[in-house]
């Protein structure tokens, strides 16, 4: 009876090719493009604390997250400048969904105890996520400016004139301004062209422009997609606001931060702080 005939000089070929595409000895590797070997050596516990490790990924995964922020953030405000909309809204609409990365991040911190923290809290000294230049940068390019955040980072000239540059730029909200008026809404003039050091203020003129827009969304459609773009963003931080001081205030109760502000006291306040009101306040309008 004859036999049906072997495939074995196919299979093993395949098998020298599956090894040769796993020899990585003379091409770049997954761990060499994203140089996991730094990235995964950066975490330096100072205390004996099995929760250290937590608490130091949580704030470094962060930062790498805002980092991204800040670079979505960046190209928006260019593309915003330059009356390029679609592809503002695109990156606006991804700066969004990394606020909600951040958000989420809580949630794995929140499972740190009081006792836990307490244990390694003493080896943190004064260090603190208000100090974050990245997160400063943030806030300042949303539009709440406060002088006093430069102070933080005085000690690293090169940091503070990032952050200066932030503070002394106008915000996400001024250029999405300056785009309405190119567009031929009344902006009044002194909303155009003010001190951009200066947290912003609401005015009527304004609201009238947006409400416009939202009342014809058709045909302000990329204006109107903008508006609701910037809600979801703010939306999103406020979550991230409020998940940071009901974390905080679950781990730590009223303590002073560690970096000298007032805890949970100081957080509450950022609570109440609208970074776009016009397009909060004209919905009772509509």
């Amino acid at each position: 009876m004859n036999q049906p005939p072997t495939d074995a000089p196919q299979g093993e070929s395949i098998v020298r090719e599956e090894k040769a595409q796993l020899d990585f000895s003379e091409d770049m590797s997954y761990g060499d493009y994203l140089h996991l070997d730094q990235v995964l050596d950066a975490q330096k516990p100072l205390s004996p604390e099995h929760n250290e490790m937590l608490f130091i990924i949580q704030h470094q995964t962060s930062e790498l997250w805002m980092k991204l922020m800040l670079h979505e953030l960046r190209a928006a405000m260019g593309n915003l400048a330059a009356d390029r909309l679609q592809p503002c809204l695109k990156m606006l609409a991804r700066v969004s969904k990394i606020m909600e990365q951040l958000v989420h991040a809580w949630d794995v911190l929140a499972t740190m105890t009081p006792p836990e923290y307490s244990a390694l809290r003493p080896y943190l000294a004064h260090s603190s996520g208000f100090q974050s230049f990245q997160y400063r940068q943030i806030e300042f390019s949303l539009g709440n400016k406060n002088a006093a955040m430069l102070k933080p980072h005085a000690h690293n000239p090169a940091r503070l004139a990032q952050v200066r540059q932030a503070y002394e730029s106008p915000s996400l909200y001024d250029e999405s301004l300056r785009a309405l008026h190119r567009q031929g809404f009344a902006i009044p003039a002194e909303w155009l062209d003010r001190d951009w050091t200066q947290p912003y203020a609401a005015n009527p003129g304004v609201q009238e422009a947006w409400l416009q827009v939202y009342r014809n969304p058709e045909r302000y459609w990329d204006l109107y997609q903008l508006g609701e773009k910037l809600t979801d963003l703010e939306d999103a931080f406020r979550l991230w606001r409020f998940r940071h001081v009901t974390t905080v205030e679950r781990i730590i109760g009223f303590k002073r931060g560690t970096g000298g502000t007032s805890g949970v006291a100081y957080l509450r306040k950022m609570l109440d702080i609208v970074l776009f009101p016009e397009l909060w306040s004209l919905r009772t309008d509509l």
